[in-house]
């Protein structure tokens, strides 16, 4: 637990390298000769970069396999049981998945490039193979925020409507209400009336009294809420997340017309003007603090975009029911997608701040067809996951005129689901 909890330590302080760059080099700029922000300095900032880089390494490949393994031991047969046998055992275990991984190494570097400076290289671990593998698992986590990004910022929209009240347009939540209590009452006494015996019938109708629970809780807060959270917050806070997107699309867009006219765009390309020397964005400060919101905001939609995809949905934590194992699994995802942001944002050119240290030496950034197809394909992907998300209601109002609704041609399995009209009945999508 205690390496887990670090491990995401080490993953908000990579989240945060990127704003407090850009904020040091604002703040340098603004103030060049105050005393009291004389130890703000390039110096600082590089090393915090070079921390987060080798803290990043040492979670990703020592201490969340040790705490996988850790969990897994038992310690040796023959051995004092204890925490001891334990953890000789899950050194032994890290000691021999290394010995496989080089010697896996070694032997493709034979058969591919069999030559002295090849195997000669292999004695260099520190300084060429080990940044080289983490160069890998980057473009892993640059294309895993690739996929989840564009649909995390389509599902945005969908979480804060769960989060937020909406607006209560011809519905009557009185009318609504009274349909949930006495549909609550009935359940609840087909409950008493079901013999304790009959198992299956008693866990459905249990299932059933805790969804109409929790409409009446969502009715309840919605009729308690003020006007002006109803009619103001909500089409606000879509008119942000719109906005925000918008402008993140625009910048891809803009940042692949760099890309065909100026080498310099590239995130691999010739070094910046030095911290606290130029602004990196053309409106200045403002300009700044947009770039990290917008770096904040892809951070939070890659995080809903991750446990809304299909192949992740069940390895979502819910409190007090999951493993061990699952959250090691869950903080492992979220570093790689936190180391993976700084080179993420820079390669989309949602800032021109360049990678320092380790992360501007990645061997994939210096390949132009590569950043091209990441920037084409993330301007694509979320712009067809927006139109989707906001055609949804009118593509299935078209197949049900055509009579195409019994088909189910929809991928969306929550519109078959039965949802409340104005009028307070039931009725099917």
């Amino acid at each position: 637990l205690f390496l887990s909890t670090f491990t995401l330590a080490v993953s908000a302080g990579a989240v945060l390298l990127l704003p407090f760059s850009i904020i040091s080099n604002e703040i340098l700029l603004s103030f060049p000769q105050n005393y009291y922000i004389q130890w703000l300095n390039g110096s600082l900032i590089h090393g915090l970069w070079n921390l987060a880089s080798l803290f990043s390494n040492l979670c990703l490949f020592v201490l969340m396999p040790f705490a996988f393994f850790f969990l897994e031991s038992e310690g040796f047969a023959g051995l004092k049981k204890g925490i001891r046998a334990r953890i000789l055992e899950t050194l032994v275990m890290l000691i021999l998945l290394a010995l496989l991984i080089l010697g896996i190494v070694w032997v493709a570097s034979a058969l591919i490039d069999n030559d002295a400076a090849s195997m000669e290289s292999l004695y260099d671990l520190w300084e060429f193979y080990l940044p080289y593998l983490y160069s890998c698992i980057s473009l892993m986590g640059c294309l895993l925020l690739l996929l989840c990004t564009p649909v995390g910022l389509s599902r945005m929209f969908t979480v804060m409507g769960q989060l937020l009240v909406k607006p209560t347009i011809l519905e009557d939540l009185d009318e609504q209400m009274y349909i949930i209590t006495l549909e609550e009452e009935a359940i609840q006494r087909k409950l008493n009336g079901v013999s304790p015996t009959v198992e299956y019938q008693t866990v459905e109708l249990e299932r059933e009294l805790e969804k109409v629970k929790s409409k009446k809780t969502n009715l309840e807060r919605r009729k308690k809420a003020s006007a002006w959270e109803r009619n103001l917050v909500y089409p606000a806070v879509m008119i942000l997340l719109l906005t925000e997107t918008s402008i993140s699309v625009l910048l891809v867009a803009l940042n692949i017309l760099y890309l065909l006219v100026d080498e310099t765009a590239m995130p691999k390309g010739s070094g910046g003007p030095g911290i606290g020397n130029a602004s990196l964005s053309t409106f200045g400060f403002v300009g700044a603090a947009l770039e990290i919101i917008l770096i904040f905001y892809l951070m939070v939609s890659s995080v809903v975009g991750f446990y809304s995809l299909r192949f992740f949905e069940n390895f979502t934590p819910r409190k007090d029911d999951t493993t061990m194992t699952k959250i090691i699994g869950n903080c492992v995802s979220i570093l790689v997608l936190s180391s993976a942001l700084p080179v993420m944002s820079r390669t989309l050119g949602i800032t021109r701040f360049d990678l320092l240290g380790d992360f501007g030496r990645f061997n994939w950034l210096g390949n132009f067809y590569i950043v091209l197809s990441y920037n084409l394909l993330f301007a694509i992907m979320t712009t067809l996951c927006l139109v989707r998300k906001f055609t949804s209601a009118v593509r299935e109002e078209l197949l049900k005129a055509l009579g195409l609704d019994k088909l189910h041609l929809s991928n969306n399995p929550r519109d078959s689901e039965t949802k409340p009209s104005a009028n307070g009945h039931q009725k099917t999508l």
